[in-house]
């Protein structure tokens, strides 16, 4: 192993140059709950004698206490670091662990097994070579090694190390290794995996890990460190074309202009021809500069700044690639998305996508089907939940350069992003740009927005009215056009129960179709505001989310939320529909206030609290706000 090299005690600098210039192999361990995967890498860290003295006492320690081999070594204890899973003695986050032998360097991500942390699954398998699957040799494949080895075949993974494990319980037995071997053979060749290795192994016990065991001597393949050690994981992205997405804009003086970042796909010298993207712009690379100096040329893995022979606009989030072989520009998509989020995807809903170093606004569409990854079947769904995995399609509000994930992990794998909390919620992998969006473009139009708001002498604007059932909102709105109409201005009111009866009568109350309802009537008050009108719209619209997305998609100043804000309770004695008596006795679901929640404005154009003021006096609020705003003339 590496620290027993004779170079450590003779000549420790040809030690660290030979440690320095080892290849790097990234490779996870995933299978079922229970199958050994913490106690192999706890194995591999030991035999590398990367377990020093004060960690190996307290390993000993710590197998004595809550262990599960008897007091003898509990190896998955190295991993299991958090005390919830040393309670379960499961794995719940992704542990990352490194190791080294004489022959390469080893990042290795101990992935759970349980159903419920797939998108810790995902997160480790996203960077990895190679997957080591493993199987427990008394119960054989499991739905967990079909549903990872379906996400290990997602997410790009080709090779496989099919470790069946635990074979001492088994007495060591060659036909229930060939058994399992065969039935996951079988089932691989279904989802894409075919480059497999199976090793009989006893984790706990040390048998095949770094040497051959007397154990299987009907066994003559290669042991796992062996193989790992040896395996050749082709670089594709290295011998595909240059891509590297622009991290910084250095321009530390007058005299120089540089673009920073790492290259994720082919190479580059100067004198090379690249485009920059999305804008398409050709120039040609100048110098290659790192802060050892500049380079003849660099590969895919390096970060440099390159500098180009002509002065064009590029900044971060831009794509410098071949001129001649580019990426796809484009701002729709059909990808696989897997949920992250407790809250579950909401269609229409506005997230941000961060692919490479850009990041954009988006929607998703209803999934086409979500994938159940124990069976592989496509079942048909709205949304999805924490965990799922669907194939849907995304609109981007620009457009960015891609690649499919298939050809290029970093050009075509994004996350997803929630706009208020800046969680990430999802993941993503493009599979290709819809031939829709080559079809679609914007045509010029002469008469435009400032003409239709000359014409009329007034500033078109939203005058978004949101507040509980109850609250009145609507008898505001009315009262509000009534006041206008008089004075001549050109308005429209679009309520929430009217738009019901026709552009949005499909629609039911689950939060999916409450987000659509938003953005439909988002997407009407637009093309209103176009055609110079002061738009009133009066809708519970319950989310902060969608109330954003409206806000968003007109020019600044052109939006004005009034929360007409009543309490729950005093809401709930008005009750002019009866609503809130249904609610109560479960004859309505999904009724905000009730069982759903509604998120109330934190900055608001126009506070109106309803127990202070009339209708009346509301109504005038929102006229003077109108009136200081702009939006009635002269």
């Amino acid at each position: 192993m590496a620290h027993t090299s004779d170079l450590i005690a003779s000549d420790i600098d040809a030690y660290l140059e030979s440690h320095e210039h080892k290849s790097l192999l990234r490779f996870i361990t995933c299978g079922s709950v229970d199958d050994g995967k913490s106690t192999l890498i706890g194995r591999l860290l030991y035999e590398s004698h990367l377990v020093f003295e004060d960690h190996l006492a307290a390993l000993e320690a710590d197998s004595r206490k809550v262990g599960t081999q008897g007091g003898d070594l509990d190896f998955a204890l190295l991993v299991d670091g958090l005390a919830a899973e040393r309670e379960q003695g499961i794995t719940i986050d992704v542990a990352y662990r490194f190791f080294s032998t004489e022959r390469r360097k080893f990042i290795v991500a101990d992935t759970p097994g349980h159903e419920q942390y797939t998108r810790n699954m995902v997160t480790g398998a996203s960077t990895a070579d190679l997957a080591v699957i493993l199987i427990d040799a008394r119960k054989g494949v499991l739905t967990q090694t079909r549903r990872h080895s379906f996400l290990v075949s997602l997410l790009g993974i080709r090779k496989v190390v099919l470790a069946v494990n635990k074979l001492d319980m088994v007495d060591y037995s060659q036909d229930v290794h060939n058994r399992i071997e065969e039935d996951y053979r079988t089932f691989a060749a279904g989802i894409g995996i075919t480059d497999i290795v199976a090793i009989p192994m006893s984790a706990l016990k040390g048998d095949n890990i770094t040497e051959p065991s007397a154990n299987t001597p009907w066994y003559h393949g290669p042991t796992l460190i062996g193989y790992l050690e040896t395996v050749e994981i082709a670089d594709e992205v290295e011998f595909g074309p240059f891509r590297m997405p622009v991290q910084w804009v250095s321009r530390p003086d007058l005299d120089f202009r540089g673009f920073a970042g790492q290259i994720v796909g082919g190479s580059v010298r100067p004198g090379d021809q690249v485009r920059v993207l999305p804008s398409g712009q050709i120039s040609t690379v100048s110098r290659i500069v790192t802060f050892d100096g500049d380079l003849d040329e660099a590969v895919a893995g390096l970060s440099v700044t390159i500098t180009l022979t002509d002065e064009i606009d590029v900044s971060r989030g831009d794509v410098l690639a071949a001129a001649a072989d580019p990426p796809g520009v484009a701002d729709q998509f059909e990808a696989h998305v897997v949920w992250m989020g407790e809250h579950e995807m909401l269609p229409g809903r506005p997230y941000l996508l961060k692919l490479g170093t850009r990041t954009v606004g988006a929607t998703i569409t209803q999934p086409k089907y979500k994938i159940n990854v124990n069976t592989l079947e496509h079942t048909a769904t709205k949304t999805l939940e924490l965990n799922e995995i669907g194939v849907c399609n995304l609109s981007l509000d620009r457009a960015v350069a891609f690649d499919p994930y298939a050809a290029n992990r970093d050009m075509g794998g994004f996350v997803l992003i929630d706009r208020l909390t800046n969680n990430t919620v999802g993941a993503g992998l493009i599979h290709f740009a819809l031939r829709r969006a080559d079809n679609i473009h914007w045509q010029s139009i002469e008469v435009d927005k400032a003409a239709h708001a000359t014409l009329k002498g007034q500033r078109p604007c939203v005058v978004w009215f949101t507040g509980l059932s109850g609250s009145g909102k609507s008898t505001i709105a009315n009262l509000v056009e009534k006041q206008l109409h008089a004075q001549g201005r050109h308005t429209y009111l679009l309520d929430g129960d009217n738009v019901r009866h026709g552009l949005n009568k499909d629609l039911g109350f689950t939060e999916a179709d409450r987000v659509e309802n938003i953005r439909r009537v988002a997407e009407v008050s637009r093309l209103m505001v176009d055609a110079g009108l002061i738009v009133l719209v009066s809708f519970i619209s319950p989310f902060r989310a969608e109330r954003e997305l409206a806000r968003s998609m007109v020019a600044d100043g052109e939006f004005l939320e009034i929360f007409v804000d009543t309490p729950l309770e005093v809401a709930e004695q008005r009750d002019p529909k009866g609503l809130y008596r249904k609610a109560r006795l479960g004859e309505l679901t999904n009724f905000t206030g009730i069982d759903s929640p509604y998120e109330a404005p934190e900055r608001p154009d126009l506070h109106v609290d309803t127990t202070a003021l009339s209708s009346e006096q509301a109504a005038e609020r929102v006229i003077d706000l109108l009136r200081a705003h702009g939006a009635l003339g002269t």
